[in-house]
């Protein structure tokens, strides 16, 4: 039977993780005493599947080019701080330089005090919030077209900034706490770094926010060496005077903010302001910061731990070399992008294991999902991931058929006559647990249980509740093989080659549609996706979402799709554009009114949430 793939869109494959070390299991807090690894230049956890922004200026007339800033400041609402009347507090001066003693009570309210304020206006911190360089034209004319915009820090902002002197973040650290590092240019003349980027174009420039923080922040530098910390503190408040007398020759108002020395221990933190200490000063996380590096991996480690897809064979993160997680499989089938098809692996091990022998754990490759291109994969390729599938589900049933069981597979892969006695637990798995794998998996959920691959699709998600993301070149790949996937599969067995014709056959409407992604499911009643997915309404159907919340976007759909899906079921924000300065923060209240009545209706919720809006 001759299979022809209809040609979709295919996207370059980029590389499908940045992850270089497994997840491993996150911290608890039952485990709050443990130690833990130095956070002292913490990584984030990459998101490859942030759409790139747009790059290029924008038309000074567009109306896509967001308003200029208020020139008039005191239209925002004017922060409040306790560190605000320095009276308040010990001066130490030196050469013209003032710092103010404080201890760990006083820290706290300031910190408190601070949090519990109103955020500023986004008009006042936006688009400077984002990096204005002088040099970057694409960001200047992206935010203000061919209007001139200050550079200078928006007035009437008071935030407090924690300092950790010696930049060690992997013990004694509070809550908040940075390095000096992090916005300080050490030397002879300390001066704040330069943060916005001179080329590029992002409103996602998250790296730099805590160096501008900084210039519109009172600082607190605390640490375990008072002397050191006396430094430091000398240093930022030597920052902060150049800063001044920088701001002092632009036009507008200009706002003091000075350096504060903790002259407490930290055991004092310890003792009486114990629910600020992220790290106790043994290196022990409390469990009582909520930490979002730490949080994202908790997230994530929730979202893709390992779970079994189909008899002894499961989905999941990489395990740490020689850990519990590790030990409780014996064959671990990798996939990255320098993997590569390795079958015979597979079939040696279940054609020489006899049940008796002690085992010896095997790890096998294979290549990532998206890095086998439809153009130029061969027919190798294909018999490649065939026969893989092939002989996980033997392995994993504890079958090895002989040559004549070959050609007549025995629908009932219990059967005596083919079964070795020995069934082996495997894991497919990837760094991220949801990316590279993906291929692998639905292609093996597909063959073991003799559902054509669009349903395989679903159901991975659905009924076993795997999270999973998938490329083009995917959707194209399975497709093409979807016929073998399902002839040689043993629940096929004995099933009409017309039968199986008639199965593939049945293509469902939002197949052509799809890209390999599904929307990301936030919680059991919440996905989060894109233009593409709320497009793509028959896949909504199918994955049991009924209402769509749609912000920034609007989804265009066939005639009479919207009355088919109920109007009542669309709730549409207006007026927030993709410029990364409109704020959603009014928006919340009905936001949310939409999603919790339907969830009380247990209905499950699409937010479209445009993605380049990085407003409060």
């Amino acid at each position: 039977m001759t299979t022809i793939a209809l040609p979709r869109p295919i996207l370059p494959h980029t590389t499908s993780s940045d992850i270089d070390i497994p997840i491993t299991p996150p911290h608890s807090l039952e485990h709050a005493n443990r130690p833990v690894q130095s956070q002292e230049f913490p990584a984030a956890l990459p998101n490859k599947h942030i759409p790139v922004c747009p790059t290029g200026p924008s038309d000074a007339g567009d109306a896509h080019t967001p308003p200029a800033s208020p020139t008039d400041t005191n239209e925002g609402l004017r922060q409040q701080s306790p560190l605000f009347r320095t009276d308040n507090y010990v001066s130490l001066d030196m050469d013209g330089l003032h710092i103010f003693e404080i201890n760990a009570s006083q820290i706290t309210l300031a910190l408190e005090f601070t949090s519990s304020q109103p955020l500023p206006s986004p008009d006042l911190m936006f688009p400077w919030l984002h990096g204005l360089h002088p040099k970057n034209h694409t960001q200047q004319n992206f935010f203000m077209g061919q209007r001139r915009c200050s550079r200078k820090p928006p007035a009437y902002n008071h935030g407090v900034l924690l300092v950790k002197a010696n930049g060690d973040l992997s013990r004694a650290r509070l809550k908040g706490a940075v390095t000096p590092e992090e916005f300080m240019r050490p030397g002879q003349y300390p001066r704040f770094v330069e943060a916005d980027p001179q080329d590029g174009f992002s409103v996602r420039n998250f790296q730099i926010q805590t160096a501008k923080a900084a210039l519109v922040s009172d600082i607190i530098v605390y640490g375990e060496d008072l002397t050191e910390s006396k430094k430091v503190a000398w240093e930022i408040a030597t920052a902060q005077l150049h800063h001044r007398r920088l701001q002092s020759t632009q036009v507008g108002p200009t706002v003091e903010y000075n350096t504060f020395l903790c002259i407490s221990p930290f055991s004092d933190f310890e003792k009486h302001e114990g629910h600020i200490v992220a790290i106790d000063a043994d290196g022990c996380a409390t469990g009582r910061i909520l930490d979002f590096v730490q949080q994202e991996r908790n997230e994530m480690w929730n979202m893709t731990r390992a779970s079994e897809i189909s008899h002894n064979v499961y989905m999941g993160p990489t395990p740490e070399k020689g850990s519990p997680e590790e030990e409780e499989y014996d064959v671990l089938i990798e996939c990255s992008d320098l993997g590569r098809l390795n079958p015979a692996a597979l079939q040696d091990l279940a054609e020489t294991s006899d049940g008796q022998a002690a085992r010896s754990r095997l790890h096998v490759e294979f290549p990532s999902s998206g890095s086998i291109l439809p153009p130029t994969w061969s027919h190798d390729e294909a018999d490649g991931i065939v026969e893989t599938c092939k002989w996980i589900y033997h392995l994993s049933h504890g079958t090895c058929p002989s040559l004549e069981e070959e050609k007549t597979k025995m629908a009932d892969p219990t059967n005596s006559s083919s079964t070795i006695g020995s069934q082996w637990k495997i894991l497919i798995h990837c760094a991220d647990g949801y990316t590279e794998s993906t291929m692998l998996g639905i292609a093996y959920y597909s063959y073991s249980t003799g559902q054509p691959v669009p349903h395989a699709w679903i159901h991975l998600h659905t009924s076993e509740h795997r999270n999973f993301f998938a490329y083009p070149t995917d959707v194209s790949l399975l497709t093409a093989i979807a016929p073998r996937l399902l002839r040689e599969s043993p629940l096929c067995a004995g099933q009409s080659l017309a039968h199986i014709t008639t199965l593939l056959r049945d293509e469902p409407k939002w197949l052509p549609a799809l890209d390999g992604s599904f929307p990301s499911r936030v919680l059991d009643y919440l996905y989060l996706g894109n233009i593409g997915h709320a497009n793509n309404p028959d896949l909504l159907r199918e994955l049991g979402i009924g209402q769509i919340l749609s912000v920034g976007e609007t989804a265009s759909w066939r005639d009479g799709e919207l009355e088919q899906w109920g109007s009542d079921n669309v709730y549409v924000v207006h007026g927030v554009q993709d410029n990364g300065i409109d704020p959603l923060t009014d928006e919340f209240p009905a936001c949310l009114d939409f999603i919790g009545e339907y969830h009380s209706a247990g209905v499950e919720v699409l937010p479209l949430l445009t993605f380049i809006l990085s407003s409060y």
